[in-house]
């Protein structure tokens, strides 16, 4: 894929990182081009308008599709590119960018990002998918799925500490959830703080919650956390960010190729956005995404 005649699309959410999304497609955009890429600059007003963009760019064929933003970002370019054989590249500019972390691409630096994609190296890996949306990163489904909505509606303050304080605000009133939960074909019900469902080890800016998670095993690792006392769940939190809450007694681990979940009133996330009320049935789509890593 290498060589001059590669035609990308560089699509932008401008807003991702307080604006680092804008910056950091002004930073790349020479770069790119100068490099001999022939590239088609989109930016949409809105989620909904970005994903018409990334999807028209990959009708079109193009050579690949970057996206210049955070998590939700590549989460919108993985919904375009999924089972396409057309790579997606990641030029991280949000506040989690845990799907930079799982590839090592430059988080800091802009260009070094970009040069990730002039260079054209590509690695494939499996998604995660819930009828005909796909996620990359982890699906939230209990404690962490409330936060996640506390956090969205909150406006201070901004990156990591945002979700620190809608965590402290949440664990005042939370209880453990009734979930009932299906891992190929076998049934479990369980009382448990939260389920996570991963294709990847961590989410949430680096909240490595399915420690051990491979992105390229044709596998989901569904994470449960039993109940444990508010006191323990607040020790445990910094845990996740080693991922040495795998100690815990509360802590189980189950590997899958098709998860069905469900738990009362509960709004799942993924890749750190909304995406869908439980119940839901995720199974592994293995080797459907092509990375520019």
């Amino acid at each position: 894929m290498a060589g001059s005649s590669r035609d990308i699309a560089l699509l932008t959410n401008p807003r991702s990182g307080k604006g680092k999304g804008a910056r950091a497609r002004d930073a790349v955009l020479g770069r790119l081009r100068d490099s001999g890429l022939t590239v088609r600059n989109l930016e949409g007003r809105d989620a909904d308008e970005a994903l018409d963009l990334a999807r028209k760019a990959v009708a079109d064929e193009v050579d690949a599709l970057v996206v210049c933003g955070g998590d939700g970002m590549v989460h919108l370019g993985a919904q375009a590119v999924a089972a396409t054989g057309i790579p997606l590249g990641i030029i991280p500019a949000g506040t989690g960018n845990d799907v930079a972390r799982y590839f090592d691409i430059p988080r800091k630096d802009f260009v070094a990002a970009a040069d990730r994609v002039i260079a054209g190296n590509t690695r494939v890996v499996d998604l995660a998918r819930s009828g005909s949306k796909y996620f990359v990163t982890v699906l939230a489904a209990g404690f962490d799925a409330i936060v996640n909505e506390r956090a969205n509606r909150m406006t201070w303050p901004r990156g990591q500490m945002r979700y620190n304080l809608a965590t402290l605000a949440e664990l005042r009133t939370f209880e453990p959830l009734p979930y009932s939960m299906e891992i190929d074909g076998r049934v479990l019900r369980f009382d448990a703080m939260l389920v996570a469902i991963g294709n990847g080890p961590s989410f949430g800016g680096g909240l490595r919650i399915t420690e051990g998670a491979l992105l390229d095993d044709g596998m989901l690792d569904v994470v449960i956390i039993k109940p444990m006392t508010k006191t323990r769940l607040i020790r445990t939190y910094p845990k996740l960010f080693k991922g040495t809450h795998t100690t815990a007694p509360e802590y189980e681990h189950h590997l899958a190729r098709s998860v069905t979940v469900a738990a009362p009133g509960i709004v799942s996330y993924a890749d750190g956005e909304r995406f869908g009320p439980l119940p839901l049935t995720i199974e592994c789509a293995p080797r459907a995404l092509t990375v520019l890593a």
